[in-house]
């Protein structure tokens, strides 16, 4: 059987690296069952010490916010992926793999059968031992239906694992991007796209904001029914707490998706996610990767490219996902070209709260306009000739010009 080729943990073309972290032995650090729904979401005071903490500390934060999740053995996770054998690979990034196994009811009270997805720590990977850890104790302590599900993990002497609920049909990227993929239909990119907001939304609405840092199409895993869950917070940061505006950082991401303010300065805010979530939204209209060197220079830079085309209806529909052929809403097409101009503004003042993005996408699975009925929709032809930009009336001036706004 070949080898499914979805990335849930790419973190290929980061920013800037981050540095290597020692690894330890960790092997205390395996916690108790309990009921960790009595804690506060907010209590996690824990992870921001992690950048200065000593390894005893950082075990007892593990032991502290991963109480609900199951401690497994090494032996237990080969066992259930035959070794991490190439046969059961899902994917692979700066994590290291992710290999599909199952896990038995037997194996730990309260467990049930299910597949599982464990992702296996490449220690000389670009994601080390903090990022390990920062997923633990995130997703050890969130519970949301658009985030994935993390079950458990291993941590004995050098080995560092994750174990993950699986997710049947892989990535958005995947679906976007790969020519072995179906397209997906317009009613359900605005489901996918309705969904991963809803996991954002749950993050920057606690008590105190959790920053995701590396929202992107890998990283939203789909289910049977094509429900979208955010995974991989190897990245995510806590956001700023009483009168700070921001977080500094060192800049991690991935390039393409990063907000422009947070390359340049090193300030994370909740806003940087609503930008990568706008060219998300922007990879889901049009079907082109957020950066594509196989394109003409011009059309390189997704949002670069794209920006001159939101404002106007007829120029909208030259850039549409061709593989659409013309079964897409008009109105709600619009409504979410003009969210995500909103979303990608070069000021982060001007960009939406999560929160307002679900409200308005949401009001948009009624419509049923389609561009291909409405006599609105031409199939692209060669004998057009020329550039898109001349197709549809943007002289390539115009496009640099409108290009350029962002850095005024």
């Amino acid at each position: 059987m070949p080898t499914r080729a979805w990335r849930p943990v790419a973190a290929a073309k980061c920013c800037t690296a981050d540095e290597q972290v020692a690894v330890g032995n960790l092997s205390r650090c395996r916690p108790t069952r309990v009921d960790f729904f009595s804690r506060k979401v907010a209590e996690l005071t824990a992870f921001r010490r992690l950048q200065e903490t000593s390894k005893e500390e950082e075990e007892a934060a593990v032991a502290s916010v991963g109480a609900g999740l199951y401690a497994f053995h090494l032996t237990e996770l080969r066992a259930i992926t035959h070794d991490f054998s190439s046969h059961f690979l899902l994917g692979e990034g700066g994590f290291g793999t992710v290999h599909k196994g199952f896990v038995d009811d037997k194996m730990r009270p309260g467990l049930k059968a299910q597949p599982v997805a464990v992702k296996l720590l490449d220690v000389g990977g670009l994601q080390g031992h903090r990022e390990w850890l920062a997923e633990v104790i995130f997703l050890g302590q969130f519970r949301h239906p658009h985030l994935v599900k993390l079950i458990g993990y291993c941590c004995e002497d050098e080995e560092r694992l994750l174990v993950y609920e699986f997710m049947p049909r892989g990535s958005l990227e995947n679906h976007l991007f790969h020519r072995i993929s179906i397209s997906l239909s317009w009613g359900t990119r605005l489901k996918i796209a309705i969904g991963a907001a809803k996991g954002l939304a749950f993050l920057h609405g606690a008590d105190k904001p959790v920053i995701y840092r590396d929202f992107k199409t890998s990283n939203i895993l789909l289910g049977h029914d094509f429900t979208a869950k955010l995974s991989d917070f190897g990245l995510a940061k806590m956001g700023p707490e009483g009168e700070e505006t921001h977080v500094t950082t060192r800049v991690m991401g991935t390039h393409g998706y990063a907000a422009p303010e947070y390359v340049m300065t090193g300030h994370l805010t909740t806003k940087s996610d609503v930008y990568s979530y706008g060219v998300v939204l922007l990879e889901l209209l049009t079907g082109r990767r957020s950066v594509d060197k196989s394109r003409p220079k011009a059309e390189e830079k997704l949002v670069d490219w794209v920006r001159p085309y939101l404002a106007s209806s007829r120029r909208l529909r030259c850039v549409m996902d061709p593989k659409l052929a013309g079964h897409y809403s008009l109105k709600a097409s619009r409504e979410v070209a003009v969210l995500a101009a909103q979303c990608i503004s070069p000021s982060p003042k001007d960009r939406p709260r999560m929160a307002a993005v679900v409200q308005v996408l949401e009001g948009l699975e009624h419509l049923k306009d389609m561009a291909v009925s409405s006599g609105a929709y031409h199939p692209p032809t060669a004998a057009g000739g020329g550039t898109i930009a001349r197709r549809c009336g943007v002289s390539v001036g115009l496009a640099k010009v409108e290009n350029r706004k962002k850095l005024a």
